[in-house]
């Protein structure tokens, strides 16, 4: 702004950076148009310039025109510093959502300057292929862009939960950038470069810069190239992070070790991800038959708690995809041990199976009920550990389900009140009965002590301990598929010539007897 006073080169980094801001996602979309462009701009020089050095980043060029010495200077002398900024703002503050997509994808078109030379590519060649040579003094013009920025994306990932399937295809495309080939070793060397220590450096450059006529040789214009890429890569870092920056080197043993925890939390998702897929099968197997006479579950307490609707059926198996690819392109990126890392991922696997499937996350008893601690924060967004949740009030007064007539739920429910209430005393001297008839009603009338009470919350335990008395419950003829059975026994009656009363008499003999003979069998199993 104006007034404010002149910041000299390196004191623009993010610390001094105290302009308070939230984009927007249609403001990173803008950014990332405006990165792709410029992109595409810098690298429409001529084949004659693009020969003579390559764009962006020479910087001594004598015949060239004003116009192509800006394409070779646009990126790094007008965008990269406030760019890198403004990303390092949105890893560090943008919600930890699906989201971020936006910003992800700004920061993977700026690190791939070579995906807008307007070649057309092969997608299937695209897969292997190399970063051109050419591109390795951008890389190195750039280091933070790709180490930096790559470390704070570390940190944001292991708080994200993976289980996720859009979370899961960040996660994939980010490893799939950086694992193409050279890419990573144009990084290491980039590194390398800027650690060279400044000894070395100062007693080569007197040797380096050598006219050719005083006898200058082959290896002193090779340390005189060595030198300028060495002050090339130590200017791009000062001048972004400052003279006192504490420079983490991406593929150092402290870096290493974050990675080991992302690839533990990436398992971790896999085997949530497949536990959540296997319980889905088996409940739609268990309902897909029985559920139409009425012995299978209609309610949607029984399906799994981490199972939201997004993360179900063909999204869990693009997630176990997108993380097993994640892992391979990891392990390419830092070389690690793929024997290793198998028997991390199987110990791993086995031991959460056996143990962490049936725990609740870690938590800490108060008043009020059960409080999370910050273990218990990690385990649930690392997918880990989930709480069972279910409703746990009244029944009858369970959220109308989409299965249900919205009308039917209402008038029923008015219907079995005034029964409940004109008919209570006699419900409950007669399921008071030790003999046959009691133990028949039983089976009829809803009983409040054979539900099972999860006091996992305040409300919950002032609800199962209030005493409740046995009703009619008449709301499974609410359900659309009840009343196409009973719609189907109707029009099999019409056809066999039966009458309406007919039908609806065997019917209710039919649910008598299937009642009898559920409550013999449960008699004959008590006495076993």
């Amino acid at each position: 702004m104006p007034s404010q006073p002149f910041t000299p080169p390196g004191s623009g980094t993010l610390n001094t950076y105290q302009e308070p801001f939230s984009p927007t996602e249609e403001h990173v979309l803008v950014v990332r148009l405006l990165v792709k462009n410029l992109h595409a701009f810098s690298n429409s020089l001529k084949p004659d310039q693009l020969t003579s050095s390559p764009p962006t980043h020479s910087h001594t060029h004598t015949h060239a025109s004003p116009l192509e010495e800006f394409k070779r200077v646009v990126v790094q002398r007008f965008v990269q510093q406030k760019l890198y900024l403004f990303l390092q703002h949105c890893f560090g503050h943008w919600p930890l959502d699906a989201s971020f997509r936006a910003v992800l994808e700004t920061w993977l078109s700026y690190i791939q300057p070579w995906r807008y030379t307007g070649e057309k590519i092969n997608p299937q060649a695209d897969q292997n292929r190399t970063v051109p040579e050419k591109w390795e003094s951008f890389v190195q013009e750039n280091l933070l862009m790709y180490t930096k920025l790559f470390q704070v994306l570390l940190n944001r990932t292991v708080r994200t939960d993976l289980v996720n399937a859009k979370n899961a295809l960040m996660v994939f495309r980010v490893s799939k950038v950086f694992a193409q080939p050279n890419l990573a070793d144009m990084i290491q060397k980039g590194e390398q470069l800027f650690l060279e220590p400044e000894h070395v450096l100062h007693h080569r450059q007197p040797r380096g810069y050598l006219p050719p006529n005083q006898g200058s040789s082959f290896l002193s214009s090779r340390q005189r190239v060595v030198t300028d890429m060495v002050f090339r890569v130590k200017s791009h870092v000062y001048a972004l992070e400052g003279q006192d920056c504490q420079y983490k080197q991406m593929f150092g043993n402290e870096l290493r070790g974050a990675v080991m925890k992302l690839i533990q939390i990436i398992a971790q998702a896999r085997q949530t991800a497949k536990r959540i897929s296997d319980h889905s099968n088996e409940v739609a197997a268990s309902n897909s038959f029985l559920s139409w006479f009425g012995m299978g579950s209609s309610d949607l307490n029984n399906t799994f708690s981490g199972a939201e609707p997004e993360e179900s059926g063909e999204c869990l198996k693009k997630t176990h995809e997108f993380l097993d690819r994640a892992l391979e392109h990891l392990c390419q990126i830092f070389k690690l041990n793929q024997g290793q890392l198998t028997q991390l991922i199987s110990t791993l696997g086995s031991c959460q199976d056996e143990g962490n499937c049936k725990q609740l996350p870690d938590c800490i008893q108060g008043e009020n009920g059960l409080i999370l601690t910050d273990l218990g924060r990690k385990q649930i967004i690392s997918g880990q550990r989930r709480f069972d949740i279910q409703y746990q009030g009244d029944p009858e007064l369970q959220p109308i389900r989409s299965y249900e007539s919205a009308l039917l739920v209402r008038l029923l429910y008015r219907v079995s009140s005034l029964i409940n209430h004109r008919f209570g005393a006699h419900m409950d001297a007669v399921c008071s009965r030790p003999d046959f008839p009691g133990r028949l009603c039983r089976h009829f009338l809803s009983d409040g002590d054979s539900a099972p009470r999860l006091n996992h919350s305040l409300l919950s335990r002032r609800w199962s301990e209030s005493p409740r008395r046995p009703r009619l419950s008449l709301r499974r003829l609410a359900s659309f598929r009840t009343l196409l059975v009973l719609l189907l026994i109707y029009g099999l009656g019409a056809v066999l010539s039966f009458s309406p009363v007919c039908s609806s008499f065997l019917i209710l003999t039919g649910g008598a007897l299937y009642a009898l003979l559920l409550t013999l069998l449960q008699d004959r199993l008590k006495t076993h």
